[in-house]
């Protein structure tokens, strides 16, 4: 069986990136190495050993192909990861309270609740719980 084990997202800063991902959207930094000249490689991922297989990568995004590839996923509106919550309008407040940026708030979307917001990162995050 083929499973994830871990995914990327480019962001502008990785330092920053990791900070935003684990202080305000509750992470845990699963690996930080100091690999010179100031390049870090950085993984997080969900806390208290969920997932503890699948991993997220902050990809340092200053290439070419990466600008490109996140401005124009962040100019159409499109998110460049979907995070599952449990409790959608419980997280978005949350966040809202910690001065997160949000392009759209809760709503309706088919078979699911989704709210979108900036990483502060270059990207735009989805978050999704499932309608019951």
């Amino acid at each position: 069986m083929i499973k994830v084990a871990m995914t990327g997202v480019y962001v502008d800063d990785v330092p920053r990136a990791h900070t935003f991902y684990t202080d305000v959207l509750g992470f845990e930094t699963r690996t930080r190495l100091e690999l010179g000249d100031g390049n870090l490689f950085v993984t997080v991922g969900a806390p208290g050993g969920e997932q503890p297989d699948l991993q997220l990568l902050l990809e340092p995004g200053h290439n070419p192909i990466a600008d490109r590839y996140r401005t124009a996923l962040y100019e159409a509106g499109l998110p460049s990861i979907v995070f599952s919550v449990d409790d959608l309008r419980a997280e978005y407040e949350r966040l809202r309270t910690l001065g997160v940026r949000f392009t759209h708030p809760p709503r309706e979307h088919g078979p699911v609740f989704t709210a979108v917001l900036d990483d502060s990162v270059g990207n735009l995050v989805q978050l999704t719980q499932p309608r019951e």
